[in-house]
């Protein structure tokens, strides 16, 4: 069965053309790495809570769209191999690919920020 994982994101609307080509440089290596689509959404309709809601789950200022993305892999196996790949390549300067390069290609947003965790289906539809 499918795996998941998920992200929520706080970029500033200034920088969605460079969210833009980030994501379309960088996601492109998860797909390499066996997952099966990688889906980015820029927020258009995120109302504000009362007591949570996205914007305050990453603390987003006035100035920042909230972002939701999520990457889906046939399997958690594929995906634990895909990430276990992605953080060697994070860590491992010898190893690291130019396209997730900070110098090379900047993330456009305040990853301290990005909340994210890996999400296993227990009910899935379709029309």
């Amino acid at each position: 069965m499918s795996y998941f994982d998920g992200f929520v994101i706080a970029c500033p609307k200034a920088n969605k053309d460079k969210f833009i080509a980030h994501a379309n440089l960088g996601d492109m290596m998860f797909l390499e790495m066996g997952a099966l689509r990688v889906v980015e959404c820029w927020g258009d309709d995120v109302p504000d809570g009362k007591t949570t809601d996205f914007r305050m789950a990453v603390k987003a200022k006035d100035d920042e769209a909230v972002l939701f993305s999520f990457i889906e892999w046939p399997d958690k196996a594929t995906r634990d191999a895909g990430m276990a790949r992605m953080t060697e390549m994070m860590t491992d300067p010898a190893k690291l690919d130019p396209r997730m390069d900070p110098a090379k290609n900047p993330m456009p947003f305040d990853g301290a920020r990005m909340i994210y965790g890996g999400f296993a289906p227990i009910v899935d539809l379709t029309a």
